[in-house]
């Protein structure tokens, strides 16, 4: 194929699929395989209109709090695994969470993020009780949970308690890639039965996927995409890969800056009304990571609210950045980094379209 031809049948793909939100996977893996740089910024262009035309040039807010980086799991990619010892552990207590929260309510927060390790039932019954005391509190935020798998029973209770929404990425559809990432205690089954239960619970429900994660494959990332047509999220996180230097991956490559940006952009065609967001990690891979990840397709950033003497002990990967635009006392410059892209921070519970508030 040709210069020319092969840049029209790229463009003719990506027109396609903003117009009919989806490819064959022939199509799918020719796009991931084919795309050059002018494809990838008609990819963006297109994704862009899409979203301003759902949520205009508006950006959502959440303010993370990382509750804590003690994890039973061993995933081979993770910084806060449990056989890495080289990390101080920490848990953040109920009145420190709460004291984060009132930090960020009277920034003008009005989703919080819980985001911790992944830890036993027996902590269960703690969350439930912290959920309960945010939502007393603070009525008109949203309560979105990140801790991972858990029995169907505690996903009930925490929406029950208040919780609103819940962010568990598959990471990968691909049986035999999730046992290469993953040890044999875990299973993609598992990952998917969680999945299930949260949508099927109430919970706005995300999922999502680390781009360039060691042994991923074309043929993954198509799995990957058409899996989520058929889930359809409500939010989609989507982030590089980012090696830390105590896991067994410590080696291997970041993923692509420019693969991660075209999967943003095709996942917003497909799913114009979900809730997408600008990654931690694709500020950390790149300066421009969080305005480039907004140019493509995101509308959702998550600036940090932890205390910031704990952000440092968690560490998913190397050289994680907190501080700046990514950081809660960092809103001003969020503010600017998104006007000189012509946007604005939306300050509101930012629910996706596919729901409606409870």
């Amino acid at each position: 194929m040709c210069g020319q031809t092969a840049d029209f049948f790229m463009l003719e793909l990506i027109e396609r699929l903003r117009r009919e939100r989806t490819l064959s996977p022939d199509e799918f893996r020719a796009l991931l395989n084919g795309c050059d740089v002018s494809s990838l910024v008609a990819a963006n262009k297109e994704a862009r209109e899409v979203a301003q035309s759902v949520f205009g040039n508006k950006i959502y807010i959440r303010g993370l709090i990382e509750i804590g980086n003690r994890c039973r799991n061993d995933c081979y990619y993770c910084g806060i695994r449990r056989s890495n010892v080289r990390i101080e552990r920490y848990r953040l207590d109920k009145e420190t969470i709460l004291a984060c929260c009132r930090e960020g309510y009277g920034k003008g927060f009005r989703t919080f993020v819980l985001q911790g390790g992944e830890e036993s039932e027996s902590a269960d019954d703690a969350m439930t009780d912290l959920i309960q005391e945010i939502r007393k509190e603070f009525p008109d935020a949203a309560v979105t949970l990140s801790l991972g798998e858990k029995p169907t029973a505690s996903y009930e209770r925490f929406f029950r308690a208040g919780a609103d929404r819940y962010l568990l990425r598959h990471e990968t559809r691909n049986r035999e890639h999730y046992r290469f990432l993953h040890p044999e205690a875990m299973s993609l089954d598992n990952r998917l039965r969680c999945l299930g239960d949260l949508k099927r619970i109430g919970f706005q429900t995300g999922t999502g996927i680390m781009v360039g994660s060691p042994g991923q494959t074309v043929e993954n990332l198509v799995e990957d995409i058409l899996f989520m047509e058929e889930f359809r999220p409500h939010m989609i996180g989507i982030g590089p890969f980012l090696p830390h230097r105590d896991t067994p991956f410590a080696q291997c490559h970041a993923g692509s800056l420019a693969k991660t940006l075209l999967l943003i952009s095709v996942f917003r065609l497909m799913h114009p009304r979900a809730l997408i967001p600008a990654t931690t990690a694709l500020a950390t891979h790149s300066p421009e990571g969080r305005e480039l990840g907004i140019l493509a397709g995101a509308n959702v950033v998550m600036p940090n609210l932890s205390p910031a003497g704990e952000r440092g002990k968690y560490s998913l990967y190397d050289r994680k950045v907190s501080t700046g635009a990514e950081a809660a006392e960092g809103l001003r410059l969020l503010e600017r980094s998104l006007e000189r892209i012509g946007y604005v921070i939306d300050y509101s519970r930012g629910d996706s379209p596919l729901t409606t508030d409870r």
